[in-house]
């Protein structure tokens, strides 16, 4: 599992923004989003490929690690 710390995600949209670049760039990868402590789960898929559609969907995603 990967987690992201995204600062600049802080409504609904952002949350199904986020959701959607992932679920492009990742199919098939469950995603879990914490908007109230603004944190993106992935279990499993490209960590980086992650990274990189969370910044071309807007955002500043922070990787916190692997769980």
């Amino acid at each position: 599992m990967t987690t992201f710390h995204v600062p600049d995600m802080t409504c609904g949209h952002c949350e199904k923004t986020v959701s959607s670049a992932l679920s492009k760039a990742l199919p098939g990868v469950p995603v879990a989003i914490d908007l109230a402590n603004h944190r993106v789960t992935l279990d499993g898929g490209d960590a980086a490929k992650a990274e990189e559609a969370i910044r071309d969907a807007g955002y500043s995603p922070e990787k916190l690690g692997l769980a």
